[in-house]
Order: C-alpha cells, then structure tokens, then sequence
C-alpha cells in the first residue's frame, strides 16, 4: 500500500499550521512548525504569493487529506459517497474520515497520532462489536462498540498512550472507559466535534468543477 514516507513536519510548514502528524511532540516547544514558522525550502523565507481560488481550493484537500492520512483515489472515494448521501456533502465528507476506525483510535487516545493508530489497527489489536477489525479505512456505525484486544506488552503501550494524551478530550460523540480500554460510538459526528478549522466547502467546490 502506498504511503508518505518522507517527514511529515514539513507538511505542516507548508500549510502553515499545525497538522499534529507528530502525536506529543506536536504541543512541544521541539515543534518544527512552531519553530520555523515558514515553508521548508531554500525559498521558504522569501516573499510569499497570493494563491488564486484554485490554489486555495487544492490546498485545503491537500491539507484535509493529510490530516486523515488518505491517498488521493481513495479521497475521491470518500467525496463521491459523500455526494450521493442525503445532506451537506461538504459535512458528510467530514463524518466519513471522522469515522474511520483509525481515526476513532487516536480521538480515544489509544494512539497518539492518526499513523500511529493505524498500525494498532493492522496489527490486529483492535476489535468492533467482539469481531476483529485490521482495516484502518473501516468506517464505525453508532451503537459500535471498540475494543482493544491486545495482550500484555501492547496492551502496557496502549497505556502509556492514554497517560501522554490525558489532556486531549475525547469528542461528544464517543464515550471512553479507560479501565477496560473501550469506546463506544453515541452518535455519528459532526463537524464542531472536529476541533480543527477545515473549510470543507473549497473541497466540494473543487470537485464539483
């Protein structure tokens, strides 16, 4: 499968804002994007350009994409289901990367950051509804109940995860016990339980060209 392989703070720079790719080192001051408060580069400094309304619409799905760590094809996916959903598409979008399994793990921190999650789901340490889930992309339902199920060694990792996060909130929209290391899904999510300013619209008109 592939995958952005090179560093992600920069990523961060280039849009200049936080993508919070890093889990922890995010909210230090060791953060690049805090400390280098511009694009990477040998021209990073230099005088910035104003981007047209295409450039602004391209960045925000780079950006979104990023976020939730999804390849383009899939994205596309993603937003042509969105599309034939009844309501806002822009907003359905939003649900449907919220509610990927991988995604859920890091809101519960269980991962510290979204890759970090994915791996515990592919390692097969996370299960749905007592059946095993390995599929990152796998999309919760409400009602859905997770469950980590994995032994001894991992299951101390999960721990330590959950003591660095501890000041993260997990959303309204799942519930967390932390003695049994379990979420349930209460609802489906919305887009003020995000927490990140995403402006969905200049993706939906990207597309829609």
């Amino acid at each position: 499968m592939a995958r952005y392989i090179n560093a992600v703070c920069r990523l961060c720079r280039r849009h200049g804002e936080k993508l919070f790719l890093k889990g922890t080192k995010c909210n230090t001051e060791k953060c690049p994007a805090a400390k280098r408060a511009y694009p990477p580069g040998q021209h990073g400094q230099g005088r910035r350009t104003k981007l047209s309304n295409y450039g602004l619409q391209m960045k925000e799905k780079q950006k979104v994409r990023r976020v939730y760590g999804v390849l383009e094809r899939q994205f596309r996916r993603y937003f042509e289901a969105a599309s034939k959903t009844k309501g806002v598409t822009g907003k359905m979008l939003l649900q449907i990367l919220e509610r990927r399994l991988d995604n859920v793990i890091f809101r519960l921190g269980l991962g510290l950051s979204r890759s970090q999650a994915r791996q515990f789901v592919r390692h097969n340490l996370i299960s749905v509804n007592s059946k095993r889930v390995n599929i990152p992309s796998y999309l919760v339902s409400q009602g859905d109940t997770i469950q980590v199920t994995a032994k001894d060694k991992a299951r101390n990792k999960l721990k330590e995860n959950l003591e660095s996060a501890k000041d993260r909130t997990v959303p309204a929209w799942l519930e967390f016990n932390s003695a049994e290391l379990s979420g349930k899904v209460l609802r489906l999510p919305e887009k003020d339980d995000i927490g990140q300013a995403i402006q969905e619209q200049l993706i939906v008109e990207l597309y829609s060209k």
